[in-house]
């Protein structure tokens, strides 16, 4: 017999936040707790899901991987035309989930979106495998095709094109994305479902931060 959903919970235990004991600035918060989510050797632990909506509010998630973040904000490549490219064209806002339950741990950031520079793109887009530029190439991303034998032949194609040590040039739909925090939240399971949330809220003052515990 499966067992009941209703039935299905964790009551976590591993440890707790104190609004004292976070840093002033929620970028050094996260930069902490990123590495010990690495240190912890996660599966993925740059993996996050983001959220985004078109401009009939309907939303759309999905998850991607974190490939730079500093003060200026969380960056993600991927496909302009993408459902996530096109959702943002739209509405430039969405939110971030890091959900990194082995720590009984999430983060949760909400903000504006805005492309980063084409130098950044090209950057990043050439440190990436040969493999996966052709990947991106290739893949007309969230449009119907006819078959799988058909994106495989389009991925031949282009290795024909592009062999193996050439550079490849970064395709004009493809590049990266900055989310530009306006909140960010830190959350730890406690027992009882008595979490810990302690949420940063971006002042008029760009640079500067008022920080909160919130019930949850």
């Amino acid at each position: 017999m499966e067992p009941s959903l209703a039935a299905l919970r964790e009551n976590y235990t591993q440890s707790g936040i104190s609004l004292e004991d976070t840093a002033e600035s929620p970028f050094e918060q996260f930069e902490q707790w990123l590495k010990e989510a690495i240190d912890s050797q996660m599966l993925e632990p740059n993996a996050m899901t983001l959220a985004t909506t078109n401009k009939d509010r309907e939303p759309s998630a999905r998850t991607v991987l974190l490939k730079h973040h500093d003060q200026q904000g969380f960056c993600f490549f991927t496909n302009y035309t993408s459902q996530k490219g096109l959702d943002l064209a739209q509405n430039p806002k969405a939110c971030l989930v890091f959900p990194w339950l082995q720590l009984e741990r999430q983060v949760i950031i909400k903000g504006s979106v805005e492309k980063v520079s084409k130098i950044e793109s090209e950057t990043y887009f050439h440190l990436r495998p040969y493999g996966s530029q052709i990947g991106a190439l290739a893949s007309i991303q969230s449009q119907p095709i006819p078959n799988k034998q058909w994106l495989e032949d389009r991925e031949t194609s282009l290795k024909h094109q592009y062999p193996e040590g050439n550079e490849i040039p970064l395709p004009s739909f493809w590049g990266g994305y900055r989310v530009v925090p306006s909140s960010i939240e830190f959350w730890q399971g406690r027992p009882n479902r008595l979490h810990d949330r302690i949420i940063y809220t971006r002042k008029a003052v760009a640079e500067d931060w008022n920080k909160a515990r919130h019930s949850p």
